[in-house]
């Protein structure tokens, strides 16, 4: 998968899941590139999300809400994920 793919794949995931007023997602990945454990086809994302619906969760059930819309991505394509919550 190329990364332009998976940015698809996760807006569309998360806005179909949750009301979100923006969302931003950024690849960080070439801040990894020359770790050790970096992974060809995975990739780092930064997401950016504003929606009222995360801000009545705490962090801890809007960041479990997140993972589990984006389980199958996380596991065979995101190495690491960095979430902010506006």
């Amino acid at each position: 998968m190329i990364i332009n793919e998976l940015i698809t794949i996760v807006k569309n995931k998360l806005q179909k899941e949750i009301i979100i007023e923006d969302l931003k997602i950024e690849d960080k990945s070439f801040l990894h590139k020359n770790h050790k454990q970096n992974q060809e086809g995975r990739f780092h994302l930064k997401l950016t999300i504003k929606s009222d619906e995360l801000a009545k969760l705490n962090k801890i059930e809007s960041t479990k809400k997140i993972y589990s819309i984006l389980d199958s991505e996380l596991k065979d394509y995101i190495h690491s994920i960095q979430i902010l919550l506006n």
